[in-house]
């Protein structure tokens, strides 16, 4: 097979999210490609409001997002009260961030919806307390937030996912009037960058050790995931991270639940919340 002949854009762009030790060949490009690699989280926000018509944009972008059988399992709150913003920030082990853009998304794995047009209906929807329908939900729900990340970038604005509103989700639900079966799985900052928040493409791992051609196999792992730690320590010196490898970051974060910061009770709190996945 040929080598696909790739523009000098192309090229540059792919060493910025691999590495030129691991930078692939690719044929096809366009400007949509050009801004998905492009992608990059910011963590300093200016305090400028959006345009009119900003959210509307988003929401509808977000609303174009597959979604399974069409149960359109997911919502999304915007919130842009300072006070709440705060709030939520406290919740989310005080990532300032959240404070500091004009507009806060709360992504919402949402089976109430649902459950509410069973009641009305006379209907019990007895799926619904399956882990299958959570997983639904929270599918939809990410789908529909990628969808929001690339409208948002292709409009000049910048992005970072909250995590971290996993940490508290009843203090979040509470905060935003969530209702049983649904929670916030996720927020997402949506401003412009702070001048100062100078951030580059972070390395990914090479596409050998995550693309597979008609069965999962690696046949380097270890030499591949060698690499790709050299270049996330460079990355992490460069940006003063405290994290050197992508290896160490695994092994740190994963090798005791407390590291989950409050995660590693989700089971117990979903329950609480409504979820009984059966």
């Amino acid at each position: 097979m040929d080598t696909p002949v790739m523009t000098n854009a192309a090229r540059e762009a792919l060493i910025k999210r691999y590495g030129a030790k691991a930078t692939p060949s690719i044929g096809a490009w366009n400007e949509t490609i050009a801004l998905l690699l492009a992608h990059r989280s910011i963590r300093a926000y200016r305090p400028d409001p959006l345009p009119a018509g900003t959210l509307e944009a988003l929401a509808a972008a977000a609303q174009s997002a597959a979604t399974s059988s069409n149960m359109q399992m997911w919502s999304m709150i915007a919130v842009t009260d300072s006070a709440t913003k705060a709030k939520i920030a406290t919740a989310s082990q005080n990532q300032k961030h959240i404070e500091q853009c004009p507009l806060f998304l709360v992504f919402v794995a949402d089976c109430s919806r649902n459950r509410r047009l069973g009641d009305a209906a006379g209907t019990e929807l007895a799926s619904l307390d399956y882990l299958e329908s959570f997983l639904v939900a929270s599918i939809d729900a990410a789908l529909a937030a990628q969808n929001a990340v690339i409208a948002a970038e292709s409009l000049g604005l910048s992005t970072v996912y909250i995590g971290a509103l996993r940490n508290q989700p009843l203090v979040i639900a509470d905060l935003l009037g969530l209702p049983k079966g649904a929670i916030g799985v996720f927020g997402l900052c949506v401003g412009y960058a702070d001048a100062k928040a100078v951030n580059e493409v972070k390395p990914r791992l090479p596409q050998e050790a995550v693309l597979f051609h008609g069965r999962y196999g690696v046949t380097d792992e270890t030499g591949l995931i060698a690499d790709y730690d050299q270049d996330m320590g460079a990355f992490s010196k460069r940006h003063e991270m405290s994290d050197d490898t992508w290896s160490g970051r695994v092994l740190n974060r994963l090798s005791n639940p407390a590291n989950l910061n409050g995660r590693d009770r989700l089971s117990t709190i979903l329950h609480e919340m409504g979820f009984k996945l059966k």
